[in-house]
């Protein structure tokens, strides 16, 4: 990849992982004409869970937002199988969905998610601007601390 993202992944000192396999029975992508969704991906890294527990409880906001952007890197991996090798295909960020496992007392979830937010506007720019919602859940699985979904827009 050479393009105009990938120079600014490297701007960035960003390097993608390499794309995860699914986890159960489902594809990391699928595509509608133009749309790519992306299947939730958990903060992993280097073939091991980064962020486990509660935010809120065992992890601060701060490591929530480290964690939801491991997420968004690993949406960002998928993202560039589904554009074929070329993330100048991506036209817009469309929605992100974010997951944060947390207590019921725990309120920061849009601070939390922030994380795969900014580094999608952070490496798409305007174009990278999206809807989003940020919502607390009981468990996650492998105990991720997020899990973050998204929604692209791309050309063919």
């Amino acid at each position: 990849m050479t393009g105009r993202i990938a120079q600014r992944l490297a701007q960035l000192g960003i390097t993608l992982p390499t794309p995860a396999a699914p986890g159960g029975s489902y594809v990391p992508f699928v595509t509608v004409g133009d749309i790519v969704y992306l299947a939730g991906q958990v903060a992993r890294s280097d073939g091991k869970m980064q962020y486990v527990g509660k935010v809120g409880r065992e992890l601060t906001v701060e490591q929530g937002q480290a964690a939801a952007r491991i997420c968004a890197l690993n949406l960002l991996a998928q993202l560039e199988v589904a554009c074929e090798g070329d993330l100048d295909r991506v036209v817009r960020c469309v929605r992100l969905n974010g997951y944060v496992s947390c207590g019921a007392e725990f309120t920061e979830q849009p601070r939390v998610i922030d994380g795969a937010s900014n580094l999608i506007v952070d490496v798409f720019g305007e174009s990278g601007k999206h809807a989003r919602t940020a919502v607390g859940v009981a468990s996650l699985p492998r105990d991720s601390a997020t899990e973050v979904e998204a929604i692209f827009m791309r050309s063919r």
